[in-house]
């Protein structure tokens, strides 16, 4: 059997987080956040207003697809939710290198609105003045990609609602 990874994906402020630990509830699943396998020179440049180069994203992309390998290992397999940017197509092609049975949840919302959100949170080390520099870097999924849209305009519930149900049923647990 596969072991399927749901990654709930988009640039920063949208909702990743919220989102991919409904679904995870809901499906009784493992909740991953990406943000923890980052490191610490990451985070440091993040909160300095720096944005992340490929370069500096790559080896953080290959820690959390071993974290999610890792989790699914010793847990006999269960489905897995990870909220993660993965902004480019180059960054999901490492994670489903790596996890060949992903599915992507792309997040997916108005700019000034998610600015909004952001400029509001005191919980996290990632400031809105990088949140332009996310939407550049941004590669919305390709028609080839395991992957589904879904805009954040809703509540947060109708958000995990409409996530749910364009999920293909064989990530569903």
């Amino acid at each position: 059997m596969q072991k399927k990874v749901i990654v709930v994906m988009g640039v920063s402020g949208v909702g990743k987080t919220s989102v991919a630990l409904g679904i995870a509830r809901q499906l009784g699943a493992i909740y991953v956040e990406a943000d923890d396998f980052h490191p610490q020179k990451n985070v440091d440049a993040m909160r300095a207003g720096i944005p992340l180069t490929d370069e500096m994203r790559h080896p953080w992309l290959t820690a959390l697809a071993e974290g999610i390998a890792d989790t699914q290992a010793a847990q006999d397999g269960q489905v897995v939710v990870a909220a993660c940017s993965a902004l480019k197509k180059s960054y999901r092609d490492t994670l489903r290198d790596r996890l060949p049975d992903v599915f992507f949840v792309h997040l997916h919302g108005d700019q000034h609105k998610i600015e909004g959100r952001m400029s509001a949170r005191t919980d996290h080390f990632m400031p809105s003045s990088l949140l332009d520099s996310q939407f550049a870097t941004l590669e919305p999924p390709n028609r080839d990609e395991a992957s589904c849209t879904v805009d954040v305009s809703g509540s947060k519930s109708e958000t995990i609602d409409k996530a749910l149900r364009l999920l293909p049923e064989e990530f569903l647990c």
